[in-house]
C-alpha cells in the first residue's frame, strides 16, 4: 500500500501544477480525501492520452482515498475549448449516454469501481433553470479574468462561441456540486485544465465556503511536439476493435530512450528506484526497459494473458532484447520464457568452420543467412544501418562477430526492423 500519496505522485513527476502543495500534502496524509477526475465521453473508448489521469487515480486509491470520476454528460454535449484550434462537434444525449457507460467499463480495468463513485454531471444541469444558473452561479464570474485564461485566449484568434465560452463555469459549478454531495476536497486534471480548476476551487470556496485543491498533470509531448497517445496522426485506444493488443504493445515498445524512465513512472507500478535503473540503461540494453514499459503497460490494460502473448509475439517477430533475464525486474515479465517463441523464428545453421579466429565476417555471416545475395548487398545493409546481432547494430562492414555472440549456441540476425532469423552453430 502507498503511504504518503502526495510523495508518490511528485516523486513519480505526476504533479505540474497546485493551488497549495503543502496544505494539500498535510491534507492527503492525515485524512481519507475524496478527490475528482472528469471525463467528457465524447467517444466510445479511451485512448493513451487518458491515461496519466486514471493512473494517478489508481495511485491515489491504493493509499486509502476515494475517487469520484465525473462522467461529463453535460459539458460533452458543449465540448471543452482547452487546447482546441476549433468547435468540437456537438453529440447527441443518446451518444454521450451510450459512450459515458462504455468508458466506465473500461476504466474498471485501471481501478476498483467498488471502491469509487461515479457520477453524469448531466444529472445536476438537466433540470436547471437558466436565468436561476445565472443568477446563482454566473454572476461569481469576472467575464475580464475569464479572457486571460489560455483555453479562451487561444481560441478568440479562431473564433470561440458562447456555448464553448460557458465551459469553464459549468465545469467549475461541478466542483462546488461535488463538494458538497460527496465532500471531494482535490480536482486533479491535465494541465491543459488549470484555468478551469482554478475557477472552480475559487467557485467553490465562494458557494460552500469550504477550502478545496487543484492540481494538474503535465502535458505529455513526443519529439515532435504531438499529443502523447497519437500515432501517426491516430490514436492508439483501450478498444481491442480500434487498436489490437499487439499494436498497444508495440505502441510502449517503440517509445523513445530518452522518454522510457519517465513512461515507467506514469503508467507502471515498478518502484521509482527500479524505473530510474531500468532508465539509465544504454543501447541495446534500454531496449529491456522498453519490453518491461510495453508488457506492464499492456497489463494493466488487456491482462497477463493478452500482456504475455503480445510480448512472445513482438519477441519471436522482432528479437528479445533480454532472453535470459539478466537484467533484474520486479515484472512478472521475468517469468516469461522466451525460448518456445524463439523456437518458431526462422532457423538458419552456420558452420563452425566458417569462424576464423572465434570470428566471423559480419558481410559473411549476412549472406550465410540468406539476407543478402553478395558482399556488396550486406555492406550497403550495414552501411545504412539495417543489420543487428542480438539487437547491437552493426556499425561498419568491417566488423568481425565473435564466436562468444553465439549465446548457447544461437544467435539473433536482424536485417532492417522486421526480419529475423535465429542462427545456430553446426
Amino acid at each position: 500500500m502507498i503511504i504518503d500519496a502526495y510523495k508518490d505522485l511528485k516523486e513519480r513527476g505526476f504533479i505540474y501544477q497546485e493551488t497549495d502543495g503543502e496544505a494539500l500534502h498535510q491534507l492527503l496524509s492525515t485524512e481519507k480525501v475524496r478527490f475528482y477526475i472528469g471525463f467528457d465521453p465524447t467517444g466510445s473508448s479511451l485512448h493513451t492520452g487518458h491515461l496519466l489521469p486514471i493512473m494517478a487515480m489508481r495511485r491515489l486509491q491504493a493509499a486509502g482515498h476515494t475517487p469520484i470520476v465525473l462522467v461529463g454528460g453535460a459539458t460533452a454535449q458543449i465540448g471543452d475549448p482547452s487546447g482546441k484550434s476549433e468547435a468540437r462537434q456537438i453529440l447527441s444525449k443518446e451518444t454521450v449516454a451510450a459512450n459515458a457507460e462504455a468508458l466506465k467499463k473500461q476504466l474498471s480495468r485501471f481501478v476498483d469501481v467498488d471502491k469509487a463513485i461515479f457520477v453524469n454531471n448531466a444529472d445536476w444541469f438537466k433540470d436547471m433553470l437558466y436565468i436561476d444558473f445565472l443568477r446563482e452561479v454566473g454572476s461569481r464570474f469576472s467575464v475580464n479574468k475569464m479572457l486571460t485564461a489560455e483555453s479562451v485566449k487561444m481560441r478568440l484568434e479562431t473564433g470561440l462561441s458562447f456555448l464553448e465560452f460557458n465551459y469553464m463555469i459549468l465545469q467549475a459549478y461541478d466542483f462546488a456540486v461535488l463538494n458538497q454531495k460527496y465532500g471531494c476536497r482535490v480536482q486533479f486534471g491535465g494541465q491543459d485544465q488549470w484555468g478551469n480548476i482554478i475557477c472552480g476551487v475559487d467557485l467553490t470556496r465562494r458557494l460552500n465556503q469550504q477550502e478545496v485543491f487543484g492540481t494538474t498533470f503535465p502535458l505529455l509531448l513526443n519529439s515532435n511536439g504531438e499529443k502523447f497517445g497519437k500515432s501517426a496522426g491516430n490514436a492508439i485506444w483501450i478498444d481491442v476493435d480500434r487498436t489490437s493488443v499487439f499494436e498497444y504493445y508495440q505502441f510502449w515498445r517503440n517509445c523513445e530512450d530518452s522518454e522510457v524512465e519517465k513512461l515507467l513512472n506514469f503508467f507502471t507500478s515498478i518502484p521509482v528506484e527500479e524505473t530510474a535503473r531500468l532508465g539509465r540503461l544504454e543501447a541495446p540494453a534500454i531496449n529491456r526497459a522498453k519490453e518491461i514499459l510495453a508488457y506492464e503497460a499492456t497489463r494493466l490494460a488487456h491482462g497477463a494473458e493478452e500482456a504475455a502473448k503480445a510480448y512472445l509475439a513482438a519477441g519471436s517477430k522482432f528479437g528479445f532484447a533480454d532472453p535470459d533475464n539478466k537484467i533484474p525486474t520486479s515484472s512478472e515479465i521475468a517469468n516469461i520464457k522466451a525460448e518456445a517463441a524463439l523456437d518458431d523464428l526462422p532457423t538458419v545453421e552456420i558452420p563452425v568452420a566458417e569462424f576464423k579466429d572465434d570470428a566471423v565476417w559480419a558481410v559473411r555471416l549476412l549472406v550465410l543467412a540468406g539476407f543478402c545475395s553478395s558482399n556488396g548487398e550486406a555492406r550497403r545493409l550495414i552501411q545504412g544501418g539495417g543489420a543487428y546481432v542480438n539487437e547491437t547494430r552493426i556499425e561498419t562492414p568491417e566488423t568481425n562477430i565473435p564466436l562468444t555472440d553465439f549465446q548457447n549456441g544461437a544467435l539473433l540476425l536482424k536485417a532492417g526492423k522486421k526480419k529475423i532469423k535465429r542462427l545456430v552453430l553446426q
